[in-house]
């Protein structure tokens, strides 16, 4: 099966290309801090460039997977509306996965030491994303606490489960002294640890259940009341 994949729940936009062989090609796009994510305006260059690389066209792809945050709004947006939109006119299947799931199981097949994981992502106006995850002795990684919105102070509070838990994603970053005090480790700010992978939105994807004509049925996962929303409430 032949995947594309990628996400946008972050600034960083990130593709992958799976081909019928297992192999995958990957490429993505890290905005500076004083530069806009450029998700409208590379995800679909970077894309071509892969396909491109790889000797295929978009009539040779079988699925399309996409990460559906939590996130950004506008990056969310942009990714799921690019994603619903080549499936359905190439007339393939859509599959939808977590951006911290992606970014939990990409951790946990690296070199990171431990079995818990916490995928924590920022999620701007003082809270983070977060998810937390371990690693089964089948192999398989089971969801300990769903995703969700946390201020600074209560992240910790998953590693009372016990156990020894390990945090990444920008959110850990932004987040480190509030994680650390509560024991959990944070590998270094310029660890690959940090970001999401095209690879495993790919992979995640080709294992997810997928659908074929009802794509509105994918939506992002926003986990929250968007800005523009509050901000004319409080109006």
């Amino acid at each position: 099966m032949i995947v594309l994949g990628f996400d946008t729940a972050t600034p960083a936009t990130a593709v992958g290309l799976r081909l019928a062989d297992g192999s995958t090609l990957q490429a993505r796009d890290d905005p500076g801090s004083d530069e806009h994510p450029g998700h409208a305006t590379r995800l679909l260059a970077m894309t071509h460039e892969l396909l491109g690389g790889a000797g295929l066209r978009f009539g040779d792809l079988d699925r399309i997977a996409v990460g559906l945050g939590p996130g950004t709004f506008t990056g969310l947006r942009v990714g799921v509306a690019t994603a619903r939109g080549l499936a359905q006119s190439l007339g393939i299947e859509l599959a939808g996965v977590s951006s911290l799931r992606a970014l939990a199981e990409g951790a946990m097949r690296s070199e990171l030491d431990g079995s818990h994981v916490l995928a924590v992502l920022d999620a701007r106006r003082g809270e983070a994303f977060l998810a937390a995850y371990e690693l089964t002795d089948r192999g398989s990684v089971e969801e300990l606490v769903a995703p969700c919105a946390l201020a600074p102070e209560k992240l910790g509070s998953v590693a009372q489960r016990g156990g020894e838990w390990r945090a990444v994603g920008d959110g850990a970053v932004r987040f480190r002294s509030q994680l650390e005090a509560a024991g959990v480790a944070v590998p270094p700010d310029c660890s690959p640890l940090h970001l999401l992978s095209g690879e495993t939105i790919c992979d995640l994807g080709a294992r997810a259940e997928a659908v074929a004509s009802s794509y509105e049925a994918v939506v992002p996962d926003y986990r929250r009341r968007p800005d523009a929303e509050i901000a004319l409430e409080r109006k």
